[in-house]
């Protein structure tokens, strides 16, 4: 971790696990060398026809425009890397039919960039407001999209994977089958030809997961949302929830893998891998979102201290990453120990 870091200008703040970089994302990855980052998950500008506040290119330059990274990303992936690109869909300009330039890039990323897909994800979000206005509010002539695409690119066709470590609650029926199995089912071939096992009546710890990720973008109490209002600062607008980038964490690396977000935000990645025991690294072009970014490791504070620390990333003032690893823990200190940091 010490040499990538190395490789990497200054960056903004660290912490005991990674550190985030203010610069333009691609001419940071040429920087990292070959075969180094385990996991990229990140979430682009999507290709809107309304412009955002935190920038979003043309749709016929779209595609183009993301596969350059695809190429950067594909060099520092370990060959049993994976590379999770949260892309939201959209419409063609005056008309209500979809755009399909989510599908141009998932295409151009395998057959020009040299990706394969090892799986496709869709986020359902729950809580996602009726839009675009035209289609769906006035005119009535599309439901609402609650639905992102969720591409799981791998550089090998055999990526570091357990989905052991993202399982999810048994439903009630499962429960109550799994208290008696040989009262609801027996061993046998079903009409499709998928053979059910005694196996099917073990208990695991939970069910295997379905691609279909269902987790609500809200987080109206959370702390960062509460420190930015104490310091005065514009919350990013397009924030993860902690739960997506937490699932493929969990799914796709072990302890001290290194984690890269291209397009930080306010760096949700690098908190969730931070939690984790991951190790990180976080790109973001915008000086603004980098600094409210690291409100996000600020929690443990005391408001006086934030509005102290905060104050160190304006501009002019800051010569130094600020440091914001905190005092180690007993944990940390027995990691030491074993040799294991």
């Amino acid at each position: 971790m010490t040499t990538l870091f190395q490789t990497l200008p200054q960056p903004a703040y660290f912490t005991r696990n990674g550190a985030c970089y203010l610069g333009d994302s691609l001419k940071l990855l040429r920087r990292l060398p070959g075969d180094c980052v385990d996991l990229v998950v990140t979430s682009p500008p999507f290709a809107l026809l309304r412009q955002k506040a935190y920038g979003n290119r043309d749709q016929e330059e779209y595609v183009t425009w993301l596969c350059a990274f695809g190429n950067e990303i594909r060099r520092v992936l370990r060959d049993t890397g994976s590379f999770v690109l949260d892309l939201g869909g959209a419409y063609q300009r005056g008309v209500p039919v979809r755009s399909l330039h989510q599908y141009r890039v998932l295409l151009k990323m395998c057959d020009e960039v040299g990706f394969y897909l090892a799986e496709e994800f869709f986020w359902y979000n729950p809580a996602k407001l009726p839009s675009p206005i035209e289609w769906v509010n006035k005119r009535k002539l599309r439901a609402k999209d609650a639905v992102n695409t969720l591409w799981w690119f791998s550089k090998s066709e055999w990526p570091k994977a357990d989905v052991r470590q993202v399982l999810v609650p048994y439903s009630e029926r499962m429960k109550t089958l799994l208290r008696n199995p040989e009262a609801f089912y027996r061993p046998k071939n079903r009409p499709s030809g998928h053979g059910i096992s005694s196996g099917f009546g073990t208990d695991n710890g939970g069910a295997i997961p379905s691609n279909l990720l269902r987790i609500p973008n809200t987080e109206s109490s959370s702390s960062y949302l509460r420190l930015c209002k104490l310091v005065g600062v514009k919350p990013h607008p397009a924030r993860f929830p902690a739960a997506l980038p937490e699932f493929f964490i969990r799914f796709l690396t072990t302890e001290q893998d290194l984690v890269l977000d291209i397009f930080a935000g306010s760096n949700t990645t690098g908190y969730v891998a931070e939690q984790l025991g991951r190790k990180w690294i976080a790109l973001e072009l915008d000086a603004s979102y980098v600094a409210g970014s690291a409100l996000r490791f600020m929690e443990s504070l005391s408001e006086r201290d934030v509005t102290r620390m905060f104050a160190s990333f304006a501009i002019g003032s800051r010569n130094e990453p600020v440091d914001l690893s905190g005092l180690p823990t007993l944990f940390d200190l027995a990691k030491v120990e074993r040799g294991t940091w």
